[in-house]
C-alpha cells in the first residue's frame, strides 16, 4: 500500500531560479551541509565526501554539474542523501521546497538548454510549475561516458 501512495511523490528542490525533483522513494534523508572534505584527482562536480554517521558518503555538486555558476553555502543549502545501488550519495541542492506530486510528467527534449535531456526522466508540472525530474543514474557519470 505505501508504494502507491510513494509511487508519483518527489522531493522538489532549487538550484538558482531552477526546480528540479527526485522521487521519494531514492531518498535516504536530507540534512543540513557539514564539512565536506575535498578529495584530489577527482571529477569536476564531486564537491568531495562527507562522514554520515560513520560511513562515508561521497557529495556532488548539482550546481557544478549542471554548469551553474558558484554561489556560497547559506543557511538554506541541503545535501539530499539518495540511494544508489548499494551505496549513498549526497547530492549539493540550493534549497529543498517539499514533497509534491507531479503531474503530466513529459519525456524531456534532447537539450535542455546546455545539458544534455539524458540527465531528465521527464518533465512535469507541480504546484509551483515546470519541474524537471532527474535520472539519478546518469548524474555520476564523466561527459561523455
Amino acid at each position: 500500500m505505501v508504494a502507491l501512495e510513494t509511487a508519483n511523490q518527489y522531493v522538489e528542490f532549487g538550484i538558482g531560479q531552477e526546480q528540479y525533483a527526485i522521487p521519494i522513494q531514492d531518498i535516504h534523508e536530507i540534512i543540513r551541509v557539514q564539512e565536506i572534505t575535498r578529495l584530489p584527482h577527482t571529477s569536476y562536480f564531486v564537491e568531495g565526501v562527507i562522514n554520515l554517521r560513520g560511513k562515508i558518503v561521497p557529495v556532488i555538486s548539482l550546481r557544478k554539474r549542471f554548469g551553474f555558476e558558484s554561489v556560497p553555502i547559506t543557511k538554506r543549502t541541503r545535501i539530499i542523501v539518495i540511494n544508489r545501488q548499494d551505496e549513498k550519495v549526497g547530492v549539493l541542492v540550493d534549497h529543498v521546497n517539499k514533497v509534491v506530486r507531479i503531474h503530466d510528467m513529459q519525456a524531456p527534449p534532447e537539450r535542455l538548454g546546455t545539458l544534455n535531456g539524458t540527465f531528465f526522466e521527464g518533465i512535469g508540472k507541480s504546484d509551483n510549475g515546470l519541474v524537471s525530474v532527474l535520472k539519478l543514474e546518469h548524474l555520476f557519470e564523466e561527459a561523455g561516458s
